[in-house]
């Protein structure tokens, strides 16, 4: 986490904002505390910005900063379609539920269940008894087992297999 400290002078404000709007656009921005100071015509806006060095912020609306993927061209047809599917299925399930599409399933968790045409157990967990409709409309198998590092980390804790169910 770092700080970083910008002056605005009501005179001649636009080379400052520049500067100001060019840093903000390229970090992740964790807080802003901003005070206008009164001095006459040597008035002033400082801002002082809390952000976080190794993550730039995306570089503009609707951007993560990762290359975006073309699921059409990665998927086979047939995949895509299916991928179509259960993007509409998400969209509807995110309207209801008030969130954001990938709150629900990521663009690559539901490319990733096109492609090894299962719904994993934690998926199915997460949207408990939609997915087996979801399975069967889609032609995909529900897996009904912990992922290998899940099993094998609560084997090492001691949780028993009973538990896994409740999972």
């Amino acid at each position: 986490m770092q700080l970083k400290t910008f002056v605005l002078p009501i005179k001649n404000l636009t080379a400052a904002e520049s500067e100001m709007n060019a840093f903000l656009r390229s970090h992740r921005m964790l807080t802003v505390k901003k005070e206008f100071v009164s001095d006459g015509e040597n008035s002033f806006w400082t801002f002082c910005v809390e952000y976080l060095e190794s993550s730039p912020a995306p570089q503009s609306p609707g951007q993560s900063g990762r290359p975006k993927v073309d699921y059409k061209e990665l998927l086979k047809p047939e995949e895509f379609e299916v991928f179509s599917r259960l993007c509409e299925w998400r969209k509807d399930v995110a309207e209801k539920e008030g969130v954001p599409v990938y709150v629900v399933f990521s663009n690559e968790q539901l490319a990733e269940m096109v492609r090894k045409k299962a719904i994993g157990f934690l998926e199915m967990k997460r949207h408990g008894q939609l997915m087996p409709k979801i399975a069967d409309a889609e032609n995909l198998r529900l897996e009904s087992r912990l992922p290998g590092i899940l099993r094998n980390a609560s084997r090492e804790r001691g949780v028993s297999a009973a538990c896994h169910a409740t999972f």
